[in-house]
């Protein structure tokens, strides 16, 4: 049975393995061909659907990360902007969560350490998040892996006084749990949040390279966009995902992302 989708996590992180905050968060997606995600995720995920398609995210925001303990800002990596592309599955358990297709950061020894020890596709960008008044800015220039690739958004905030409380924006945002492909198989993430504060946004400019690069196909404005000032998240442990298969997307540990 697929686990149902709420706007409050399905399980507490009790002794989390960091602390996070994340703020000025951009909720950009487009309608996709659930066959075009499928050979994209491992065979063990089944691609999560809303109203018969699959989604692809592009998600821009601020990271900010602490201690567990004393809440202490981490050395070098405290506070940076971050864009992830994403897209949605669903485990054998019937439990619901995310897949990357990337995340990229400013932070390189941070990322050589994530795609070693866990698989996940993090690359090494130039980025920046501007705010002026009500519109706020990311840029992303891919370093290393496919090195030149450039994300630019720009977006007008606060253009309606309701909050964004429509079905698929819940399904959308509402993602408690990570999933990866790391040295040892597919495992997944826990994280606990307050339920996301969303409002309607304006899309002024989009010019996007990292969702294609990712193999998907995208075209126009997004289908559905929304943004968060953000919250504050308790990130668990690495847990293996029974009944899984390491078939389908490989792990990236050791990737030719340290060669180049």
């Amino acid at each position: 049975m697929t686990e149902a989708i709420t706007p409050n996590p399905p399980e507490r992180v009790a002794f989390p393995s960091m602390l996070q905050t994340w703020s000025e968060v951009s909720f950009l997606h487009w309608r996709v061909e659930p066959a075009e995600i499928r050979p994209l995720v491992p065979r063990s995920l089944d691609v999560d659907t809303f109203d018969g398609s699959a989604w692809v995210g592009l998600v821009p925001f601020r990271m900010r990360m602490r201690m567990p303990v004393g809440g202490l800002p981490i050395p070098t990596l405290s506070r940076y902007p971050e864009t992830n592309v994403r897209t949605y599955v669903v485990d054998p358990s019937g439990r619901r969560g995310l897949w990357f297709f990337s995340l990229d950061v400013p932070r390189v020894h941070a990322i050589i350490l994530a795609r070693i020890a866990f698989g996940l596709p993090y690359a090494w960008s130039e980025m920046s998040l501007e705010e002026r008044g009500s519109r706020i800015e990311y840029t992303a220039r891919r370093r290393r892996p496919q090195g030149g690739l450039r994300s630019s958004v720009i977006v007008t905030t606060g253009v309606a006084q309701q909050r964004v409380v429509d079905p698929l924006a819940l399904f959308l945002t509402a993602r408690y749990r990570l999933y990866a492909s790391g040295p040892l198989g597919l495992y997944s993430i826990s994280v606990e949040h307050q339920p996301w504060s969303l409002e309607e946004i304006t899309v002024d400019e989009i010019d996007d390279a990292l969702v294609p690069s990712s193999g998907i196909r995208i075209s126009g404005t997004p289908d559905h966009a929304c943004a968060s000032p953000g919250v504050g998240v308790r990130v668990g442990w690495p847990a293996a995902v029974g009944g899984s298969s390491r078939g389908g997307v490989p792990s990236r540990g050791g990737d030719p992302f340290l060669l180049k």
